[in-house]
């Protein structure tokens, strides 16, 4: 009986040994690379998380020069946020910081360069638009009216709609281009919602230029009801 046992035991190793020869490096490495997977995401989850907190201390250091008007820190720790960590969502909410307090202390030339970089770089959208919205506005206080049309031009996410016709509207009102500015503010003005304030600047804008916000309600309700 024992022998018999020790016989089947041996066909079982005999076998086990087969199959390890015919699949054992195959399965080596799928365990590898499964298990190399595995660890390297768990490692690019720590390194994310590393990633984020140094860049949440540097915008706080940008927050925190700018109160202080310390411009020179202010660019520093923007300059070393950028490089360091530009692919983070923090790098665009430090840039809209350091270009409002370049912008605040005349550094008009400064601004336009966070506020160019974090709208070609920022990762997200929505900071891209913004900056993008206020380099136009910087652009139109130089009087470079056609730059800040060239920037209102890109694409913007559709929330913005409403504040891009707007802004293009007061360029273009500045270029004395009525028709097409009230066509802007007119944009605008069924862009954003009833409710809040700003759509009655725009209307007070219509207003200035011999434009009634009304007709614009009443024609986009019209074209509503076909």
């Amino acid at each position: 009986m024992a022998n018999n046992f020790d016989l089947q035991e041996q066909e079982q190793l005999d076998e086990l040994k087969h199959f390890w020869n015919t699949w054992g490096t195959p399965i080596t490495w799928v365990l590898i690379i499964v298990l190399g997977g595995f660890a390297a995401w768990n490692g690019y989850q720590l390194w994310q998380s590393r990633q984020a907190q140094q860049a949440t201390a540097l915008v706080e250091a940008v927050e925190l020069a700018a109160q202080s008007g310390d411009l020179a820190r202010v660019e520093q720790a923007f300059g070393d946020l950028k490089s360091g960590y530009g692919g983070t969502i923090q790098a665009g909410q430090a840039g809209l910081l350091a270009a409002k307090a370049l912008a605040d202390a005349g550094k008009w030339d400064a601004a336009k360069g966070v506020l160019a970089w974090v709208a070609d770089k920022a990762s997200d959208e929505g900071y891209m638009a913004l900056a993008r919205l206020r380099l136009a506005g910087v652009l139109i206080e130089e009087k470079a009216y056609d730059e800040a049309l060239a920037q209102l031009s890109a694409r913007f996410p559709a929330e913005f709609a409403g504040a891009v016709a707007d802004r293009k509207g007061d360029v273009l009102a500045l270029q004395d281009k009525k028709q097409e500015a009230i066509a802007e503010y007119r944009r605008a003005y069924q862009a954003l919602d009833a409710g809040i304030e700003y759509r009655r600047l725009v209307e007070a804008k219509l207003n200035a230029l011999g434009a009634q916000a009304e007709a614009v309600a009443s024609a986009a309700a019209a074209g509503g009801a076909q």
